[in-house]
Order: C-alpha cells, then structure tokens, then sequence
C-alpha cells in the first residue's frame, strides 16, 4: 500500500472556490458520488446523463445535502456521437475552462448485443468511443484550464480484458462479460496513452485512470437484468458490495489529491483492490502494450470521426 494513499477519503479533498467539473453518467451510482463530493468541496459540478427529470431530480437531492452547491444538468448520450457534439458544441460556445473531465458513465453485459445510433456494439461504443469523442472535443476547453485532469473510469474487469481489433464490435461473436471487458481495457489504453500524448505535444493535461473496486450501484441491474446471476448477487447479497460512495474514492483521489500522477490507474486497496481505500492499481500487461495503445487510437479517431 501506498502511503500517500492509506485511507484516504472525500473528506480530503482540497477546498477551493472556482474550478469546472464535467462528470458523465452523474445521475446515479458512483457519478453521483463524484459530483455530491465535488461540489461540496467547492467545484462548479456539470451532472450529465440521458434522462432530463433524472438530472433534477439529482441536481435537487444535492441541494438538499448542501444548499450552496453550484450544480448544473446537461444531457448527453454517450451512444450517440451526433448527441456528444452537440453537448461539445454548447460547451465551446460558453467558452469556460474545464478542470476535470470524469469519464465515468457505462454500460454492463446487456444479455443481447446492443448497437448505438452509430451502430458500434453497445458497450464499447458507450465505454470506450463515446468518452473519446467526448474528450477530443472537449480538448481546447481542457487545454484552456492549464493543469486540467481526465479521470477515466476503468473496471477490474479489464483484468480479463482483450483488444481484438479483428472484431472491435463483436459482431462475429458477442459474449456479454467479454464485451465488457474490452470496453473496459480499452479504457484504461487510453487513459495511459492520453497522458503520453500529452506530455509529446504539450497539451498541459493530466491523465489519470481509477477504478471502483466492486461497489453497490445498480449497474449491474440495468445491464445484466435483476434476474440475471450477477443482478440476483447484487440484490440478495448487499453485503459483498461495498457501498457507492466508497467505489468513488479511487476516482475522487485521482481528479483532485496534489499526490495523484498522470499516467497512473487507482483502485481500492483491499481484497484484490475489490475494496478499501485510494491505492495503485495494477495495470494489467496488455494496457501498457504501446503498440496496441497506437493502434486503438487510430481506430478510434476514425470511429468517432475526432481528432486530437
């Protein structure tokens, strides 16, 4: 364990009274924590997720923990990169700063392949091609800020986790835990090759990957379904989850802690990082892999029709 790290939590996250933080799927789980912690702490707090009564709703329960929260909703589907854009768009036209980007939303193992509007395979079209068309268009507001922070948000899953560039959109073959896993490897690639590409071209932002251990949100319910074997363990079995708010540690450390570095992946501490407090994580072999980290990129750019 590290010991910058030992048991860090929401209450040490540095006050400050200005700072703009963009949080994708904010609404419920983990995202909400990240932004309830955030705003407390002083930030100007951007919830975003599909469902605007959703967004009230959140932006209300907020307030009502800490009234002089500054909090706004904007709505986004990260399954749909026409929705990205005109997210981007607004965001441009406003012409405000962005300190932190937390690329948090995600979808888990739908029992059926699922396209986006694009027609990428669900979970690696949300996970993965969303949160990179979002932060390349995001850039030049990130760039503006001058010690910007992208937190992705990855999963232990990725452990199992495989680029297969030869069925990117699992087309061939689609196993819901398998899909899964790449979208969540492949969000930890680019983490580590953002913080790279940052450093060779100077773009002044830190890159920074977090995962939340297993944590008691409804993921699982809204992917898998509440009948399915890990919706059934997530219901019945509360206990073998560790609360929401402890899953957003990891992710909290790296978008604020001054001892948090670019290009490092943060997890909880305890029982194979499932849970426990801020520490590094592991990074499995094939996320330092430079080669596929170049290759993904590129196939990525194309996908999302972006460029850095």
């Amino acid at each position: 364990m590290k010991k910058e790290t030992k048991n860090w939590t929401a209450s040490n996250i540095p006050q400050r009274n200005s700072g703009l933080a963009v949080i994708t799927g904010s609404t419920e789980g983990v995202g909400y924590e990240d932004a309830l912690a955030l705003s407390s702490a002083g930030w100007n707090v951007i919830v975003m997720g599909r469902n605007a009564q959703k967004g009230a709703a959140t932006i209300a329960q907020i307030l009502q923990n800490n009234p002089k929260a500054k909090v706004s909703f904007e709505k986004i589907d990260l399954a749909d990169l026409s929705s990205i854009k005109s997210f981007a768009s607004r965001m441009i036209e406003r012409g405000e700063a962005i300190n932190l980007l937390i690329n948090n939303a995600g979808v888990m193992t739908p029992p059926n392949r699922l396209e986006t509007a694009d027609g990428f395979e669900l979970q690696f079209g949300t996970n993965h091609i969303g949160h990179f068309a979002l932060t390349a268009q995001l850039l030049p507001l990130l760039r503006k800020a001058q010690d910007a922070r992208v937190v992705t948000v990855s999963s232990i899953a990725n452990r199992n986790g495989k680029i297969n560039f030869d069925d990117l959109q699992s087309t061939s073959s689609y196993v819901p835990g398998e899909a899964y896993s790449q979208a969540k490897m492949a969000n930890l690639v680019f983490a580590l090759e953002l913080q790279r590409r940052s450093e060779k071209y100077g773009w002044g932002i830190t890159s920074i990957a977090s995962h939340p251990g297993v944590s008691r949100t409804n993921l699982l319910i809204n992917g898998a379904g509440k009948w399915s074997t890990p919706g059934i363990m997530r219901r019945f079995f509360p206990f073998l989850f560790q609360p929401q708010s402890q899953g957003a540690l990891p992710t909290l450390f790296a978008a604020t802690s001054p001892e948090a570095k670019g290009g490092l992946y943060y997890g909880p501490n305890k029982m194979s990082e499932t849970r426990g407090f801020p520490s590094i994580a592991k990074i499995p072999e094939q996320a330092n892999d430079l080669e596929i980290a170049q290759r993904l990129w590129e196939v990525s750019q194309k996908l999302a029709k972006v460029e850095f």
